[in-house]
């Protein structure tokens, strides 16, 4: 993981709700515990069609989309179960951070503890931005802000720890690691007494 204080960049839009795990990435692309090839098969079951060529239509699909690191998904993305592989898809995919109105617990969990940071706004803003896809928005990972070419500031909930993790570019066993010589001087403390 690596560290982040700013993700700046257009928007690929989803605008359906309910957008389940599953339908990030399909339960027959979950034989793996690796994460990189994850992408190629994140949204398959939308991207292509019946007869397995791609979708032209679809956002991931699109030409104009490519390269686009945020995503502005419906409400109650990530729902369902419980599968870390969802976020895994999504950052192989490229993306950085998904934006959305509500975002299932599990799925905001998993994301963050990989780097995907989940920006929940109300629902008349992430309308206001799916309908500008084009804009550069700028998240801003230490003021937990979301910025619009037009000046408008967005603050959006983060927690602290989580935060921390983020801009260190560690997870939570990272974060421990990186902190093992004031744990080994505690100890020794402790210890001596």
């Amino acid at each position: 993981m690596s560290s982040e204080t700013r993700i700046v960049s257009r928007s690929v839009v989803l605008a359906q709700t309910n957008i389940d795990t599953d339908q990030i990435i399909p339960a027959r692309f979950l034989s793996t515990t690796e994460r990189s090839g994850l992408g190629a098969h994140a949204f398959s079951d939308w991207r292509t069609g019946a007869d397995g060529t791609p979708d032209p239509a679809f956002p991931f699909n699109r030409e104009d989309n490519a390269g686009r690191t945020i995503l502005l998904a419906g409400r109650n993305f990530g729902c369902g179960s419980s599968r870390e592989h969802a976020p895994w898809a999504l950052r192989d995919l490229g993306l950085r951070a998904v934006v959305s109105s509500e975002i299932a617990d599990i799925f905001r969990n998993n994301a963050l503890k990989n780097g995907l940071v989940p920006v929940v706004l109300p629902e008349a803003t992430v309308q206001t931005l799916m309908a500008r896809p084009d804009d550069v928005l700028e998240i801003d990972i230490a003021t937990r802000e979301l910025r619009t070419p037009d000046h408008q500031v967005h603050r959006f909930p983060l927690d602290a720890f989580a935060q921390t993790c983020l801009l260190e570019g560690v997870d939570e066993l990272g974060y421990l690691l990186s902190r093992e010589p004031q744990i080994a001087l505690y100890e020794e403390r402790f210890h001596a007494r």
